[in-house]
This record gives structure tokens, C-alpha cells and sequence, in this order.
């Protein structure tokens, strides 16, 4: 009988453990991309913590032609943990206790989410831990925004059997955005918003055209800008796309879905006209098939502020998949 009762309870204890699993996992996060909540008491929100904070977090977007942050930050005093961390897809806690600690927990509330807490005895073990784990913090975060953007792009998204076709890859794009001009081996497609475009490329390149110790930023400039002369023209006569050279492009060396590839941020301005804005420019060693793939993303939209705008077009990018070759 015993031995029944304590079966019964094993098991009942065993779902109640299964259903709040589960709960979490369909439980799901809400907000706007690239918003953070960070639960920290005004003390510390107000003092060296919290610049810290907004130094790591809200620090200035690379590539973008004005200063935008890279989270919009939400702060909320810790009695209020609860009612705001467990809708969000990013919180950072920061309390102050009794011991020294870091912790990344994972669908904590809902799915998909990230919980970052950080405690410290003092404002100077704080400030350490957070200059410590900042990097992995952004890194994650980012992840977890370009999923989200990219989930989102799943729910409506335009059929790519030409981009399959000429280029042996998958791209997930979202809905609006139209092929505008095709060659051979190029494809751009456009999107109009309320006061610009946004634009995808898509090109190869010969495998020669980017080889090992050689000035790899110089050759891609000048592999983007030979693509601008060719197809990216203003509506006035003698203006064509070319990297701004005002502002020194960043150049990051990376891994995109098993390639070795090249990102790289920077402007673009028409030549001969007053039209620019930002592009994120992937040129990918594709050693498989031979040859030089790049996909870039740019906007312009003189009214607006750019970084989701871009944000998005790195989620697309990012979604590249390579296919077999038939």
C-alpha cells in the first residue's frame, strides 16, 4: 500500500515537473527587437553600475551614419522582477548579495528567452562581472534577436526558386521585397518603405578575386564598387553606387553557416548625387563550388533611424543555407 502511495506521488510529482516544463516552452516572449530589460534598483541604475551598463549595451551601432544604440534599454527596480522578466526575450538582473556570481538561464519564464543574472557583495565586484561577461552577453542576445527576426520573416516570406536556381542557396526573404534586376550570376530585389528602400544583392564573383594576404578590405570595396558602376544606378544620368570614403569601412573575419566569409559595415553614396546609407556586405569563400559568393544588404531612408532596418537585413542574410549540389 505504501509502496502504491509513493508510486502515485512520484508520478504525480513527475507531471506537475513535465506540465510547468511545458508551459515554458510554449509560453511565449513578446517585445520589440533589439529592447532589453534590465532589473537593477535605482541605486545602482543611477551610479557606476548603470553606466556601465549603458556604455556596454547602448553603445554606438558600427557602420550605421549617425550614432544609434545598439539595445534600447527598459529599466525596472528588482520588487518588480517578476511582472517585466518574464515576457522579455532579454533580461539582465543585477543585485546586490552575499556572493560573487554569474548565471545564463535559458527559457526561465517562456521560450525563446535568455535571463542573465549578476550579482556581486560590492559596486566594484558588480562592475567587474559585467566587464566580464558583456561580450558574451551581446553575443547572445544578438542570437537570440536575429532568430526571432528570422522567425518572423517565416511567417511571410517570397518564394526564392530563382535564388535556388542561379546560386545553389536558400535565403529566407519577407514578404515586399521585389526582383528589380537579374543577370547571369546577379540578382538584386528591393523593398520600398514609407520613405526609402531596403536592397539585397546577390552576386559571384571568380575565386581568384579574394586570395589570402592580400588587403582584403581594399579588394572588397573595389569588387562592390565595380558591381555599383555596373547595375546600382541613380536616376540622373553618370551616378552609380560606390563605398563612401569619408568614414573607414569595419571588417570582420567570420564564420556564416560553415563558410569562411568576410563581413564588412560601412556607407554607400551615389556618385554625382546627394543620395547614401549604410550596407552590410558578406563576401563568403565558397571553396566547394569555387567561387566568391556575396550577399550585401542597404538601405536608404534619409528620415528615419537605420539599425533595425539593417538589423533586419543581417537576420535575412544570415539565413543563407548552402545546398548540395543536383
Amino acid at each position: 500500500m505504501k509502496k502504491a502511495l509513493f508510486l502515485l506521488l512520484f508520478i504525480s510529482i513527475l507531471f506537475l515537473s513535465c506540465t510547468k516544463k511545458h508551459d515554458k516552452e510554449t509560453e511565449k516572449t513578446t517585445g520589440k527587437i533589439n529592447t532589453i530589460s534590465v532589473i537593477i534598483d535605482d541605486q545602482l541604475w543611477n551610479g557606476e553600475v548603470g553606466d556601465s551598463i549603458r556604455n556596454k549595451f547602448a553603445a554606438p551601432v558600427l557602420g550605421l551614419p549617425k550614432e544609434e544604440p545598439l539595445f534600447n534599454i527598459n529599466q525596472y527596480p528588482v520588487k518588480l522582477l517578476e511582472g517585466f522578466v518574464t515576457k522579455t526575450r532579454n533580461s539582465v538582473v543585477i543585485k546586490k548579495e552575499a556572493k560573487n556570481s554569474f548565471e545564463v538561464i535559458e527559457n526561465e519564464y517562456a521560450s525563446p528567452q535568455n535571463v542573465f543574472h549578476i550579482s556581486g557583495k560590492t559596486t566594484s565586484s558588480i562592475l567587474a562581472l559585467i566587464e566580464k561577461n558583456a561580450p558574451e552577453i551581446i553575443n547572445k542576445m544578438r542570437q537570440t534577436e536575429i532568430e526571432e527576426n528570422q522567425r518572423i520573416i517565416d511567417t511571410a516570406k517570397i518564394e526564392t526558386q530563382k535564388i535556388q536556381k542561379k546560386f545553389n542557396i536558400n535565403l529566407r526573404i519577407p514578404k515586399g521585397y521585389n526582383y528589380v534586376f537579374q543577370r547571369r550570376k546577379f540578382i538584386w530585389l528591393k523593398k520600398e518603405i514609407t520613405s526609402g528602400n531596403t536592397s539585397i544583392l546577390i552576386y559571384q564573383l571568380p575565386f581568384r578575386t579574394i586570395k589570402p594576404n592580400t588587403n582584403i578590405i581594399k579588394k572588397i570595396i573595389r569588387n562592390r564598387d565595380s558591381i555599383g558602376r555596373l547595375y546600382i544606378r541613380g536616376t540622373i544620368p553618370r551616378t552609380h553606387m560606390i563605398t563612401e570614403d569619408s568614414y573607414s569601412p569595419y571588417l570582420f573575419h567570420i564564420n556564416l553557416n560553415g563558410k569562411e566569409a568576410y563581413e564588412t559595415k560601412g556607407t554607400w553614396e551615389l556618385k554625382n548625387d546627394y543620395m547614401s546609407g549604410p550596407f552590410i556586405n558578406y563576401t563568403i569563400i565558397d571553396r566547394t563550388n569555387k567561387r566568391i559568393l556575396v550577399l550585401e544588404g542597404f538601405c536608404y531612408d534619409p528620415s528615419k533611424e537605420k539599425r533595425d532596418l539593417m538589423f533586419e537585413l543581417e537576420s535575412i542574410i544570415k539565413s543563407v543555407e548552402f545546398l548540395k549540389k543536383k
